[in-house]
């Protein structure tokens, strides 16, 4: 099974990758099928393991081999990569801050609802695209651009997914909706990512120029998710010490994943 992916043409195998991000998050849109709600200390564990699996992926996958064709290319590399990064967390604070806007605080009605959608739509683009940016850096050469770290990559965002499409179908059934109609738009607001990893392989792949800055923007994007949203959600739990240790697990697996292969 591994040996077959391998062999697959790049588009491919970030097209089977990214589906699988968008079947964690209709298994975690269709626990709205068995439950009422989810235990949140399960929630926060998979959001912590999530957390240190993308950081390192990021990291490892990304940010690393964004220096290394910056350098190749001859561009500026601190400056290729700085403002690459900043540029994609910019792109999620924008998004927080149009949804944020319309949020009426303490109401969990349907607007509210509405708009946590819409938000996630927006986090799953970049992510989609990190995917596809991954694989699609493999055929340069770049150290760390392998296809282990880039299925660990997907891996990562698909954990994250499960407990996302939870957190859209659940409240959903709670506003009178059906539980096939939550469960639907739930898994919906996956769909986006699968498009937007195609776009990405597809854009690293026509235009190498812009490798650096497409490598370093998926990774602010990771880092930014990472940071404002996944850490601080896995340390609601009472059980602060053990959520650090699951995300420095998912961190090493990660490591020595990229390091081993």
């Amino acid at each position: 099974m591994i040996n077959f992916f391998y062999n697959l043409d790049v588009y491919s195998q970030t097209l089977i990758a990214s589906l699988l991000t968008f079947v964690m998050t209709c298994l975690g849109a269709a626990t709205v099928f068995f439950f009422k709600n989810v235990k949140k200390e399960v929630m926060n564990s998979m959001l912590a393991l999530s957390a240190g699996i993308m950081l390192a992926a990021a990291i490892f996958s990304l940010l690393l081999p964004s220096i290394e064709q910056a350098g190749n290319l001859n561009m500026p590399v601190a400056l290729t990569v700085s403002l690459s990064i900043l540029l994609g967390s910019l792109l999620l604070i924008a998004g927080d801050k149009i949804t944020n806007k319309y949020i009426v605080p303490n109401n969990k009605g349907f607007k509210n609802t509405l708009l946590l959608v819409v938000s996630i739509i927006l986090h799953n683009i970049p992510e989609g695209m990190a995917i596809g940016v991954a694989f699609g850096s493999i055929i340069y050469g770049l150290e760390g651009a392998t296809v282990a770290a880039a299925i660990s990559l997907a891996v990562g965002i698909g954990i994250q997914n499960f407990p996302e499409g939870a957190a859209i179908s659940i409240p959903l059934r709670n506003q009178e909706f059906s539980r096939l109609k939550s469960f639907i738009i739930g898994a919906l607001t996956g769909i986006v990512e699968p498009i937007a990893a195609l776009t990405g392989v597809f854009l690293v792949l026509k235009v190498k120029l812009i490798l650096p800055y497409l490598l370093a923007f998926a990774a602010g994007a990771m880092i930014f998710v990472v940071v404002e949203e996944l850490v601080p959600e896995a340390m609601k739990s009472k059980y602060k010490t053990l959520m650090a240790y699951l995300a420095l697990i998912g961190f090493v697996a990660m490591m020595i994943l990229e390091i081993g292969l």
